[in-house]
């Protein structure tokens, strides 16, 4: 059952959509772009468009970035209907044995704890490590059949290297949720959160049972997976949300999943609904609730100021979908000189699992452009509170020989506190 109906009589073929469209600035097609998908899936839901493999690949190519529904004048929702119609395209023709693997995975953290130190031990044999990105070398990988730059996995995880409460004086209190890729890959963005919460003497609660959002499920169509974790996630952050400040998150895709999507998903279960919606209150991006409700920019302020120059890349599920953008730069630029790209706001091409693996030829080509403004800005550093972004950005970059690092804003605050 459709949560929205969208009629191609409710577009008013203004265009405004076409030049902001991520999959049309890489296939200039006008089948691939938000007008096409809206005629398509109007066909769809009249049962004039049978899903072939055609239009599987149609639908599967729309990188859900939202630039097209943050422009529309009738705010049409073109991206959910999509993420709707890929959970019909998973029915018909189910995914392939990788993602059914990872999910599984995702589902199950501590299998996936014991294959991820398997995984340490072994990568090196495999895989050409790139030291300066944390990252790894795949060249034509058997798997995905790709060549690309990817992370690489940490020692020990996140939430296994520290104790399930570190306490830092007892100022505030707040819920961790570190998400997949911090837990797994860049761990060091949560050592830099404990960091600055010991200065801001907030204790951290790291809620160990979590499991993945969903996210990567839900932008794949394998709503059974979104199903359970998000009744999971729920029931488990109503047990103790009340007892604590906030639960705070360093990663858009994440903190969007918990505190928008969950709530869109569950459209037609209203008792989850409810609760989705009880719980988003709680949920924050982590520079959001550290610079709206710490005084963390005040003692930044006492720091010294860096020669290091930061450009920033504004995750679509941050500026879009939360409204965060100003935050990290407040932080960030108490210590550093940003730097603006000339289109901050452009997608990065990360597009979820689907566009990394069979589409991986569209997200290359859509990072292009972002090395490129990367580049011409002449920093030191590029920054987004999102591991997708920076695993997309990471793999641009390396490609154009782009020398410059990526942090996470939660790690150049970290280091500017350090070093201060």
């Amino acid at each position: 059952m459709f949560q929205f109906n969208v009629t191609s009589d409710a577009c008013v073929k203004c265009g405004k959509c076409i030049p902001v469209c991520t999959i049309h600035e890489v296939n200039r097609d006008e089948v691939t772009s938000p007008r096409g998908f809206l005629d398509l899936l109007n066909a769809y839901q009249r049962g004039d468009l049978e899903l072939d493999k055609n239009a599987k690949n149609i639908f599967e190519s729309c990188f859900l970035c939202t630039n097209c529904t943050s422009v529309c004048p009738n705010d049409l929702p073109v991206d959910m209907v999509i993420e709707q119609v890929r959970n019909d395209i998973r029915k018909k023709f189910g995914l392939a044995w990788y993602k059914k693997l990872a999910f599984f995975l995702l589902r199950n953290r501590n299998i996936m704890d014991v294959l991820a130190r398997f995984g340490y031990m072994f990568q090196t044999c495999g895989f050409k490590m790139v030291e300066k990105q944390k990252s790894m070398y795949l060249r034509d990988f058997p798997i995905i059949k790709m060549d690309r730059l990817f992370p690489s996995l940490a020692k020990k995880t996140f939430l296994n290297s520290h104790p399930d409460v570190v306490y830092h004086g007892g100022k505030g209190k707040v819920g961790i949720f570190i998400g997949c890729l911090a837990n797994y890959m860049y761990t060091d963005v949560g050592k830099a959160l404990l960091e600055i919460l010991k200065e801001l003497q907030i204790d951290a609660y790291l809620i160990k049972q979590q499991k993945c959002c969903g996210a990567p499920q839900y932008f794949t169509g394998d709503f059974d997976s979104v199903d359970a974790l998000a009744k999971f996630n729920i029931q488990y952050i109503e047990s103790f949300k009340d007892e604590l400040d906030a639960i705070i998150i360093p990663e858009a895709t994440c903190s969007a999943m918990i505190k928008e999507d969950y709530a869109k998903f569950f459209h037609d279960q209203p008792e989850w609904k409810e609760r989705a919606e009880a719980i988003s209150p709680h949920i924050f991006m982590a520079t959001e609730y550290l610079e709206k409700k710490t005084n963390l920019a005040e003692i930044l302020a006492t720091k010294a100021r860096k020669s290091e120059v930061v450009t920033y890349h504004d995750p679509c599920h941050a500026r879009k979908m939360q409204g965060v953008w100003r935050e990290p730069r407040n932080l960030i630029s108490q210590n550093y000189t940003i730097k603006e790209m000339s289109d901050p706001n452009r997608c990065c091409g990360f597009g979820g699992v689907t566009m990394q693996t069979g589409n991986y030829r569209f997200a290359k080509a859509a990072g292009l452009p972002k090395a490129a403004m990367i580049k011409e800005t002449g920093a030191q550093y590029v920054s987004a509170e999102c591991s997708a972004c920076r695993m997309q950005l990471g793999d641009a970059m390396h490609g154009q020989k782009v020398d410059v690092i990526f942090k996470n804003p939660i790690e150049l605050i970290a280091k500017a506190l350090r070093e201060g």
